[in-house]
């Protein structure tokens, strides 16, 4: 919550309100470092109130909608049509949505696997940065992947989790396992194995995915972590129009 603070621009106690919370839209110098101005609204919650990070502009139309519904709605279709309607008669659209998971400490542990693991720093990525893992390692910000576990059969890299200092205190993990070796367990123990290092370096480990994404869900819930918040963004069409072709 006080590092959700820092990228929206509010208080760690507004997640904790039993009312909405709406706040002057601006990232803070510790915000994650993904996050890219132009941000119309930006709407998180900790599952008891939303927190609506919103440019002057759009905010009455913002402030109707989280009242209007209840406020886990206001994340998912159909209710989400209603703001998105509104949002671009003025330029804007909904964006990005997602859920974020934090560790459950007294759960996590290394997971075991049954090929050999190997902890690998940034001099070991300079070759990695293919498709194949794109999840794990981001080319655009490869100066903020920091830490990773890879997975070989005989000497081959067959499974990779990686993770990026998006800001201060928390590193993101992103996971990746070829194809053929898929459905082995592979993808959790990387996960969790890597969570547990993280942990030893004073960081706190999170991850996200799309509700939809099925697979990745259940890989984060067997490594040890559970939801912890969910947001939802709006940029401008252009942005999101570019994004779709």
């Amino acid at each position: 919550m006080e590092q959700s603070a820092l990228d929206i621009n509010c208080k760690a106690s507004d997640f904790l309100c039993d009312n909405h919370v709406i706040v002057k839209s601006g990232l803070g110098a510790g915000a994650r470092k993904y996050y890219k101005e132009p941000i119309a609204c930006n709407l998180v919650s900790y599952g008891n109130n939303i927190v609506a990070s919103v440019r002057d502009e759009y905010k009455e139309v913002v402030e109707e909608y989280i009242k209007k519904f209840e406020f886990y709605h206001c994340f998912e279709t159909p209710n989400m049509h209603w703001l998105d309607e509104r949002l671009s008669e003025k330029g804007q659209k909904v964006c990005f949505m997602a859920e974020y998971y934090l560790p459950d400490v007294e759960k996590l542990h290394a997971l075991p696997c049954d090929y050999e693991l190997k902890i690998l720093e940034p001099p070991d990525f300079e070759d990695l940065y293919r498709e194949e893992w794109s999840n794990a390692l981001c080319e655009d910000r490869k100066e903020l992947d920091i830490l990773g576990v890879g997975a070989y059969a005989q000497g081959k890299l067959i499974g990779l989790a990686g993770c990026s200092a998006d800001c201060g205190t928390m590193w993101q993990i992103g996971v990746d396992v070829l194809r053929e070796y898929r459905r082995k367990g592979i993808a959790a123990a990387l996960t969790s194995h890597l969570a547990v290092e993280i942990m030893k370096r004073d960081k706190v480990p999170f991850y996200c995915s799309a509700w939809s994404n099925i697979r990745s869900v259940r890989n984060a819930i067997k490594s040890g972590f559970i939801p912890a918040w969910v947001e939802m963004t709006a940029k401008p069409k252009n942005i999101v129009d570019e994004m779709n072709r």
